[in-house]
């Protein structure tokens, strides 16, 4: 067994966790979340709150677990462009640009993550070895 059969689990972990991160810290601030939601003219300021929170803990979470981790990482992937176009688009300000370039990149390793799969260790790989129980199939 080699190392590089732990990377893409310490790769989705250092994605998920700040999505499930946000996600969280979003449920303990509907007020502001909503407010910058609503400044930022989006429309159904309180839909957008649920969306955004499902997708960030929910996707994070799943992420992490690496279940349909491809179809989590397209979906990461689009919100996160979505985030950068809708709220990180004042190019003016470093910060903003910085933000935004973030996110971007924070796309680009989400798709690589839809590219290539969930790894060795995730529950997409237990699944396609059999039964959630049973031991993955191990390369040697």
């Amino acid at each position: 067994m080699t190392a590089t059969r732990y990377l893409p689990f310490v790769g989705r972990l250092m994605i998920g966790l700040p999505f499930a991160m946000s996600g969280l810290s979003k449920l303990g601030a509907y007020s502001a979340t909503a407010g910058m939601i609503s400044a930022a003219g989006l429309p159904l300021p309180p839909l957008a709150f649920a969306v955004a929170v499902a997708v960030e803990l929910g996707g994070g979470v799943l992420l992490i677990a690496g279940y349909q981790a491809r179809s989590v990482a397209i979906a990461l992937a689009v919100f996160s462009l979505a985030t950068a176009v809708s709220f990180h688009n004042n190019f003016a300000d470093q910060n903003q640009m910085i933000h935004f370039l973030k996110n971007v990149m924070m796309a680009g390793g989400l798709l690589q993550i839809a590219a290539f799969g969930a790894g060795a260790l995730s529950i997409d790989n237990w699944r396609r070895s059999g039964e959630l129980g049973s031991r993955p199939a191990v390369a040697t």
